[in-house]
């Protein structure tokens, strides 16, 4: 894991075309500005990990019977 030290107003850039910026600092929480194109998912962890393991569930036998179905 990379650890980077930003102050307020301050950015990091990812590969080119996505830009992550410190808005505010208050106490122990950050607020933080994501600017990226439209087509790049963004999520908050927690959510993220619920759409994966919805995604999992989806895969089970019954899932995938029901997907079999739909394409006869």
């Amino acid at each position: 894991m990379l650890t980077l030290s930003r102050k307020k107003n301050e950015s990091v850039m990812l590969n080119n075309n996505i830009e992550i910026t410190v808005l505010d600092i208050k106490g122990d929480q950050v607020k933080i500005g994501i600017a990226a194109p439209k087509e790049v998912p963004i999520y908050r962890k927690e959510i993220y990990l619920q759409i994966q393991e919805s995604n999992k569930s989806s895969m089970t036998a019954e899932g995938m019977d029901a997907l079999k179905n739909l394409l006869n």
